[in-house]
């Protein structure tokens, strides 16, 4: 049994972790930011076996609030052994190419507001001598695209400050796991047409438990990114500037 906290809950790859955690009997405090759906998953998953689930509305961009409400989800587990951070936004690309405010906007929610509460949660595991952070990042943020790449300059920080992190807790047995889905058929990602690449939201929680079972460092899911993003990476950058991506 885990003490577990997952921030950003109700997003739909968080979600179908959580009922994964759930089936295991596990102890959980949600944080999202919708408080009408984070009670009615909060009800599903005590339905699905939780030994606890309880939670709390959050606001990932008032960083103010941070650590009250680790504090909040510490108490009420009595510890905290895992964290799961899944919270963020798909946002539009050509508002963020003339908006320089949706531009920031952009990289407070999706890297900014997330490694606020890496570098508050990463202090509690070191001290604490064991336990495991996961992250959603984005395969995305290895390279840079003209389709997203203010999306990608977010999620490709936050792979880097995950890279150092874990660096830096290894030698106090935390695991830091990088999470990098492709495309995941979410009612963030509604509105593109879907194809063979297109993974489910329960696809890619079977391998983040998968992940986090075995202690793993960085996981593309589906496992097939892993050689896609390689091909991408290696484009030379005289070739890759004349694509259309």
């Amino acid at each position: 049994m885990k003490k577990v906290l997952i921030i950003g809950a109700t997003s739909a790859i968080a979600e179908a972790t959580a009922r994964g955690f759930a089936s295991r009997g596990d102890h959980l405090f949600l944080l999202a930011r919708n408080a009408e759906r984070l009670d009615s998953l909060l009800k599903d998953l005590r339905v699905r076996g939780a030994g606890n689930a309880q939670g709390a509305v959050f606001d990932a961009n008032a960083l103010h609030d941070h650590e009250r409400l680790l504090s909040e989800a510490m108490d009420t587990l009595s510890g905290l052994d895992m964290v799961l951070i899944a919270h963020g936004t798909l946002g539009d690309q050509k508002a963020c190419e003339s908006s320089v405010e949706s531009t920031l906007q952009e990289l407070q929610t999706n890297a900014l507001s997330v490694i606020a509460l890496l570098t508050r949660l990463a202090n509690h595991f070191e001290r604490q001598g064991h336990g495991s952070i996961a992250v959603i990042s984005s395969v995305a943020g290895d390279r840079g695209r003209q389709s997203n790449y203010v999306y990608g300059t977010a999620k490709g920080a936050l792979s880097l400050f995950l890279q150092g992190l874990r660096n830096r807790l290894n030698r106090s047995g935390v695991q830091v796991l990088t999470i990098k889905p492709g495309f995941v058929d979410t009612p963030m990602t509604a509105a593109f047409p879907k194809g063979p690449l297109w993974a489910s939201p329960e696809k890619v929680a079977g391998d983040i438990l998968s992940a986090l079972d075995k202690r793993r460092d960085v996981i593309y899911t589906p496992g097939f990114w892993q050689l896609i993003m390689l091909i991408i990476r290696s484009v030379p950058e005289a070739i890759f500037k004349r694509l259309s991506l």
